[in-house]
């Protein structure tokens, strides 16, 4: 389950912090964790709006960024990361 969510991450961005968090205890789910990826699987559901779409133009080009926090977390002393994906059209010179 988590690995088809990570997947998403790819096109879906707005799910990559929850996911993440829930991969951490993917090796002993308890039934909270398990809770959380069912939440996560409604909220694609009520959500195919959303998304990115990558196109096959040739002028268009991904930029991405991400940033990592080691062992910032006041709670449980874990790492957070984050990652943005955007795209980038050229622009056009006036000659």
């Amino acid at each position: 389950m988590i690995g088809s969510l990570l997947y998403l991450t790819a096109t879906r961005p707005d799910i990559q912090f929850a996911v993440c968090l829930c991969a951490r205890y993917q090796a002993s789910l308890r039934t909270s964790h398990r809770q959380a990826v069912k939440r996560i699987f409604w909220y694609l559901k009520v959500t195919p709006e959303l998304g990115l779409l990558y196109s096959s133009s040739s002028s268009l080009s991904l930029r991405g960024f991400s940033d990592a926090d080691h062992a910032s977390c006041r709670i449980d002393r874990k790492s957070t990361c984050g990652k943005l994906v955007s795209p980038c059209l050229p622009l056009k010179q006036n000659t």
